[in-house]
């Protein structure tokens, strides 16, 4: 009876918001926002160290700890080998490293080098995939510590122990120095290993050992996994928001994700301990973030913390208790140059101090920041209140150029959502940030959220989304809902789906947008919806030119239009399990193509990709013939994107 009485009040208010919508008709079309759909990354699940950043050697500079994890520690993921009755020792020490934020290093001493040597083995992340013929990048930093020069050869090893490809440096300088090589496979290997041996009797220090693949992204150094990169370009995204997420407040004050310390040359950075439970090298950091937005496209949505950190540091969650800490009043005034010192690093002039350090990374042109987030899904605390409301003012004094993005705690209801819209209206805010994840029907019966919202206020960025899982079922139920988001595109400024990237087997948090290994990439079902959103992006929504059942809450429909081109978009959307009949008016558009592009993405609603069955469900594309009367019928389970041309008459 509970069910039969929801699912009466449920259809009653459906009829009614529709009523609303149809009293909301604009003839000549609502603008919505032109950064509607985007992405969000996090380094959660490896999305970055082991994923998307191309460094395929793990602990590079002997920094994980048992911080990171219990079990780990300096000289985690190296093997220590002494091949061909080869004999000495290694060491790791800190008493004269490359940079302070970079304190260890190894040492190697070679005392008898046998037929082979003396050295160190690394397996990478779960083993290093090589490619016949292909390049790759070794560089390291090394030190004679002895007499006299000592041999190193680098070399990678197939899975059998077949030496694939080497090199040999001649270590002499008895200060730190940089060694440099290409080295190419002659063959084919998904589970290699890099081998550093001395060769030579001897001493020597080690440190920041590195692996990239040529072929990374743009074929930037220091680059982004080309496979993992290419799928986050072709969604073609508005704007990528970056680097989390809880990863932003952290676990702990001493936690908090600073940007400062991930710029600069890798062997300055200040790695830390990961929030989600293992490591940051920050090699994949905000100059690296900043040019991956400005290669694909997207603008470039950094999160600063709000000067607290996460209130489930210490994991106080399991006894339902706070651990949020908040930065000392004495220290916010640095704090917030810090916030400023970013705006100055991404769009200074190059005769500006943090300007020029953006300069001297190879990027002498702004970067053109537009927007900032401050804080993430943060407990709201008066601590949490009084600082937001301090860097806000500051940022809005120094910089009105930029949009600063708020947040309004870590769900779509209660006391913590509600205090943060009460300083977003105080304050005017331009945007907010709100999140949910939640099961499919949470979806359906909230597809009319944000017709309720004010207009001409505050708007919205949907900063994490996703209903719980990777079937169709829940990739379609998402489409359903972001018919909504379009709808209401002068309210919702922003939307991204979460998380982005998960390592198979290495995973803290499903459901996923996208599932990898070291070799293989697998797109979900919610990927393609939110590839084709994005791709069929409109910057003016019409009301009233899909004409359906507003009763069905299993079935939404919306028409956009790309005045840049001219194209007119319908996105249909069936959750249901029959056939939905549809039409379309598209009288108020003048000349229309006749043969419009048609791509429907369906499935069996339990259907899923899989790493090794990547391709159960896909889009797939065909000619519509379309008629100002469009009349369509939407197969079960779907969603159809529809996409007419029109022309000059």
């Amino acid at each position: 009876m509970k069910a039969l009485l929801f699912a009466a009040c449920l259809l009653s208010t459906c009829c009614t918001w529709a009523q609303d919508i149809s009293k909301k008709k604009s003839p000549g079309g609502r603008k919505i926002s032109a950064d509607l759909f985007g992405l969000f990354f996090e380094d959660i699940n490896y999305a970055a160290d082991g994923g998307l950043y191309a460094e395929l050697v793990q602990n590079r500079s002997f920094e994980y700890a048992p911080g990171d994890r219990r079990d780990w520690h300096p000289f985690s993921f190296w093997q220590y080998i002494t091949p061909g009755y080869s004999y000495g020792t290694v060491s790791v020490e800190t008493s004269s490293p490359i940079h302070p934020n970079n304190p260890h290093y190894l040492v190697l001493n070679a005392e008898h080098v046998g037929d082979s040597g003396v050295g160190i083995r690394n397996q990478g992340f779960g083993k290093i995939p090589v490619r016949a013929g292909d390049g790759y990048n070794l560089s390291l930093f090394a030190k004679r510590m002895s007499g006299a020069p000592v041999s190193l050869q680098v070399s990678i090893e197939g899975k059998n122990g077949k030496m694939l490809a080497q090199h040999v440096f001649e270590i002499a300088a008895s200060e730190w120095k940089q060694y440099n090589c290409s080295l190419v496979p002659s063959e084919t290997d998904d589970s290699a290993t890099l081998v550093v041996l001395a060769t030579s009797k001897g001493k020597l220090a080690l440190d920041v050992i590195s692996l990239f693949p040529q072929k990374t992204f743009k074929n930037r150094a220091n680059g982004l996994r080309a496979d993992l990169a290419q799928l986050l370009a072709d969604i073609h995204p508005k704007f990528i928001r970056f680097p989390g997420g809880c990863l932003v407040h952290g676990d702990g004050l001493g936690n908090m994700y600073r940007w400062k310390n991930t710029i600069g040359p890798i062997e300055e950075r200040l790695e830390q301990r990961n929030i989600w439970g293992y490591h940051q090298t920050m090699g994949l950091g905000y100059y690296e973030y900043f040019q991956f937005c400005e290669d694909i496209g997207a603008k470039p949505l950094p999160v600063l913390p709000a000067a607290v950190s996460c209130q489930n540091s210490g994991g106080t969650w399991r006894i339902g208790s706070t651990g949020q800490q908040a930065l000392p009043m004495d220290s916010m005034q640095s704090y917030i140059q810090e916030v400023l010192d970013l705006v100055e690093w991404a769009n200074g002039p190059a005769t500006s101090f943090w300007g020029s350090k953006r300069v001297a990374a190879g990027h002498p042109a702004p970067f053109n920041l537009q927007y900032i987030g401050i804080g993430n899904e943060d407990k709201i605390t008066p601590e949490f209140q009084q600082r937001f409301e301090m860097i806000y003012q500051a940022v809005k004094a120094k910089h009105p150029e930029i949009t600063i993005v708020g947040t309004v705690g870590p769900f779509p209801e209660g006391e913590d959502f509600s205090k943060g819209w009460e300083i977003a209206k105080s304050l005017s805010l331009p945007v907010v940030d709100e999140h949910y994840y939640s099961k499919p029907e949470w979806f359906v019966s909230n597809q009319y959220r944000y017709d309720t919202y004010k207009r001409n206020a505050t708007r919205v960025y949907i900063g994490e989304y996703a209903s719980w899982g990777n079937t169709v079922k829940n990739a379609i139920t998402e489409a359903l809902y972001m018919i909504s988001l379009e709808r209401n595109g002068d309210v919702v400024a922003m939307a991204s789906y979460a998380p982005l990237l998960a390592k198979n087997g290495f995973t803290q948090w499903k459901p996923d947008m996208i599932y990898f290994d070291n070799t293989r990439v697998s797109p979900s079902v919610n990927y393609y919806v939110q590839q084709l959103f994005s791709t069929n992006q409109g910057d003016t929504y019409f009301d009233n030119v899909v004409k359906y059942e507003t009763a069905d809450s299993l079935f939404a429909g919306g028409c956009v239009q790309d005045k840049r081109t001219g194209d007119i978009i319908l996105k249909l959307v069936n959750a249901g399990s029959t056939v939905k009949k549809v039409n379309a008016n598209l009288s108020k558009f003048g000349n229309i193509v006749s043969n419009a592009d048609c791509t429907i993405l369906q499935g069996d609603p339990a259907a899923i990709n899989s790493m090794d069955k990547p391709n159960v469900v896909v889009p797939v594309r065909s000619t519509l013939e379309v008629k100002k009367d469009l009349r369509y019928e939407a197969p079960a389970m779907s969603l159809t994107v529809i996409r007419i041309k029109t022309r000059t008459p």
